[in-house]
């Protein structure tokens, strides 16, 4: 399961994604769409673990993502 809670985040001082929530249950299939710079691409590197969200939380199979990198 991917749970994404409020997510915030900006790079010198752009808002990029502003209270972003989302939830994808075990098995299901979801398709993030929009035009180029709206943000699906910083959703995606903040599940992979690759950014830390300014604010909120990103968590995968109940294991926070921003404790996995030091």
């Amino acid at each position: 399961m991917i749970h994404i809670e409020n997510v915030t985040k900006a790079f010198d001082g752009v808002p990029v994604l502003q209270g972003v929530s989302l939830r994808v249950a075990a098995g299901e299939f979801v398709a993030l769409i929009g035009r180029s710079g709206y943000g699906k691409s910083v959703v995606l590197r903040h599940v992979a673990g690759l950014l830390r969200p300014d604010t909120g939380r990103v968590m995968v199979d109940g294991q926070e993502m921003s404790a996995l990198r030091g």
